[in-house]
């Protein structure tokens, strides 16, 4: 991925080489900072309402405090003029600024997007299962552990993503105590037995993905029902068929986990079907 563009509040464009924080930010210092990251489609990011919705929830559970969601919006338009990309990233970062200074700082970043994305998902991907050592209501019950927020707090998901690959996996599904399936370190996860999607429920602290919320609705106008709950591992691997859910991965079949295959071990129809259905809900935001 590389960087196209770049807007900061209070600044606009900013040639994307110049150093934008200072190291007493605690977004360095702590992590302390929230994001968002959408897919642009033919020049237009994907659910950009909801993406902002759902960071405005991340930085005040970090306690950035309130931030200026149609000052992110106009940093977003000038980054995604300036790239010219149709197709692309778009990142919103939003940090406490400076150490005890109370001055928030907003970021708007277009990137390109992750190469093999197709290829990965005509093969399907191989899921690893990891540990998180957690009772999942419990940590859906404590709010300092953060369930559900999208800090960039990231070292876990990136340390788990990279043992995923190291066990000879292309991405990782985090259990907690019991086996109980909660979600990849980027991605929702799900299942299908017969016309019956699953998938864990937000309760379970689980990211609320913007993505999924949206194949919820594509399903529902399919015909298909959505279960959520608490589900172990054994049963998404015994499905008849699993994929996982992002806005930039979109649909992504899933055909193995644990070395153990999903269904034929092949990708699916659900899959194929909602990946169809997702690229025409993002067509119709260009109309």
């Amino acid at each position: 991925m590389t960087l196209i563009a770049l807007a900061v509040g209070g600044r606009g464009l900013v040639d994307p080489d110049e150093p934008i924080l200072h190291v007493d930010d605690e977004a360095f210092l702590r992590s302390r900072a929230a994001f968002e990251t959408t897919r642009v489609y033919d020049g237009r990011p994907f659910k950009l309402d909801e993406h902002l919705a759902r960071l405005a929830g991340s930085a005040a559970r970090v306690e950035i405090g309130r931030i200026d969601t149609d000052e992110l919006r106009r940093l977003a338009a000038l980054a995604l003029e300036a790239a010219a990309a149709p197709d692309a990233m778009l990142r919103l970062f939003v940090t406490p600024g400076r150490d005890g200074a109370g001055s928030p700082t907003q970021v708007a970043m277009v990137s390109t997007l992750p190469g093999g994305l197709d290829e990965l998902r005509e093969r399907g991907i191989r899921l690893v299962s990891i540990q998180l050592g957690l009772d999942a209501e419990v940590r859906a019950s404590s709010p300092w552990l953060l369930g559900g927020v999208k800090s960039t707090s990231y070292a876990v998901n990136m340390a788990a993503e990279a043992e995923a690959k190291r066990r000879g996996g292309d991405d990782a599904v985090f259990l907690g105590s019991g086996d109980i399936v909660l979600e990849g370190p980027v991605t929702n996860v799900w299942w299908r037995y017969d016309d019956v999607l699953y998938t864990p429920a937000l309760e379970l602290g689980i990211l609320a993905g913007v993505t999924r919320a949206a194949l919820m609705e594509e399903a529902a106008a399919a015909g298909r029902e959505v279960r959520e709950g608490m589900f172990p591992l054994e049963h998404l691997v015994a499905a008849d068929e699993a994929f996982t859910s992002s806005s930039i991965r979109e649909v992504m079949p899933v055909v193995e986990v644990d070395s153990r295959p999903i269904g034929a071990g092949a990708p699916g129809p659900a899959a194929q079907e909602l990946q169809q259905a997702l690229r025409r809900a993002a067509a119709e935001i260009r109309r």
